[in-house]
């Protein structure tokens, strides 16, 4: 093969052609300490990322994913600067001065700083975001490039040490365990561990007007971080959360994350809730004092589990997120004595009927990874196969998926393999019907 031929080949190549940008080769990354300064008035990042990875192959030159909006001023790989080093398209860009062998360990060390600002996908703008009093980031798929460099696709996971300093008057989130608070000079700077290996778009911040609170222990520490204006409100529509924790830890099995779970209430409205690694972020039009949000305080709980600890290799698996986080909705509102998850998918299998039928599940395309069809689908599939196995086995099968796989990475191929060890018959029309055919088949749950 030629060099040309070579080049070309490698140029085509890529990791998940769901986002064909995203993700870089030859490496793997192990940890991430990043110390940054954030100005709320002025919406200035600046900082410094330190990445522990190993080399996957012989190594001379590498990349990382980081925004056009953020600009590097320094790199350093193993204490030394490399030959060269530019950024272009989304990516950062590094040779090395002399090759690295496979299975070498990497410290790159990168210092940056801009203007962050969302990164503009085809699901709309994702990753940094101001507010108007603070700031977010909303890192599914792609975003976690625009606020630090990264290898950003799912199954590269790593765990995080984050410094953040901002303006005092400012709370500041990050993933993980609170280590310091420490104020100086009209700031303060906040350190977080998160210990458990996390994928790069879970990482978030969550800078705002807020107060921290205790919620109710129920074998889990459970957090509130919010406006203080909201906090009546929050008390009643997310008051039922401790039950919801002690609900699914005893269907799904153990909280998978040792520092406790936190909601985020922010001060703006947002379009939809999100999930981070042990954060859910929701707006103030989902604490109005209604409740009315209480499915979606279910469905981004469950995805702690679902998605966070037990997450897809390829985007094209993003039923067994979406799908199951929309599940544990129905078995809430069946354990509450609200309608049942039978109940639920008669509703929403009449609905995906009367659906355009051209969605295939295992694999729904980019443009539909996040439709509607896809979550509702995705749950009346687990409501197929539990009516087939019966609630002893389903229930058994949800534990030992997120024993097996926890803080790890998967595929469709590896749940419907492990569900054959709990069925005394084939599932495999069950699966060519729900997963691989776009027409909806009927709803086969004898009752």
């Amino acid at each position: 093969m030629t060099t040309r031929k070579r080049a070309a080949k490698k140029s085509a190549a890529v990791i998940d052609p769901y986002l064909p940008e995203a993700g870089n080769f030859g490496y793997r990354v192990s940890r991430y300490e990043l110390e940054l300064e954030y100005k709320v008035a002025i919406n200035r990042l600046s900082g410094s990322a330190s990445i522990t990875a190993a080399t996957l192959a012989e190594l001379k030159t590498f990349s990382l994913d980081l925004s056009a909006a953020l600009s590097v001023t320094k790199v350093t790989v193993n204490g030394k600067r490399p030959a060269q080093f530019r950024a272009a398209a989304g990516k950062l860009h590094i040779t090395l001065p002399d090759r690295l062998p496979a299975g070498a360990a990497m410290t790159i060390a990168i210092r940056y700083g801009g203007t962050p600002r969302p990164v503009r996908s085809q699901w709309g703008e994702v990753g940094f975001e101001e507010l108007t009093e603070g700031a977010l980031v909303a890192g599914q798929p792609n975003g976690a490039s625009s606020w630090f460099p990264c290898d950003d696709h799912p199954a590269a996971k790593a765990s995080f040490r984050v410094q953040i300093a901002t303006e005092s008057p400012y709370f500041a989130l990050a993933n993980g365990k609170l280590l310091s608070r420490r104020p100086r000079a009209g700031m303060t700077t906040w350190v977080y561990e998160q210990p458990e290996p996390t994928s790069t778009y879970l990482m978030t911040l969550q800078i705002g007007m807020y107060e921290r609170h205790r919620m109710a222990k129920n074998g889990v520490e459970m957090f509130a971080v919010l406006p203080d204006r909201l906090r009546d409100d929050f008390d009643h529509d997310f008051g039922r959360q401790p039950q919801m924790m002690k609900l699914f830890t005893k269907l799904f099995g153990p909280y998978p994350l040792a520092n406790g779970y936190t909601v985020v209430v922010t001060d703006d409205d947002l379009e939809i809730p999100l999930e981070a690694q042990g954060i859910s972020i929701f707006g103030a039009n989902h604490c109005d004092g209604s409740r009315r949000a209480e499915r979606l305080i279910a469905h981004e709980l469950a995805h702690q589990w679902f998605g966070n600890s037990v997450t897809v290799q390829r985007w094209r698996h993003i039923w067994l997120h979406e799908g199951f986080a929309c599940y544990a909705e129905w078995l809430w509102s069946e354990h509450c004595g609200e309608r049942t998850a039978q109940e639920w998918a008669q509703h929403y299998h009449h609905r995906l009927r009367h659906s355009p039928q051209d969605l295939v599940l295992a694999d729904p395309g980019p443009r539909d990874m996040f439709d509607d069809r896809v979550y509702k689908r995705g749950a009346l599939t687990l409501h197929t196969l539990r009516s087939h196995l019966g609630d002893t086995n389903f229930f058994a099968l949800l534990k030992d998926w997120t024993t097996r796989y926890r803080h790890s990475s998967a595929v469709t191929d590896d749940f419907v393999g492990l569900a054959s060890q709990y069925s005394d018959e084939s599932l495999r029309s069950l699966w060519t019907a729900w997963l691989y055919e776009p027409e909806v088949p009927p709803l086969d749950t004898g009752s």
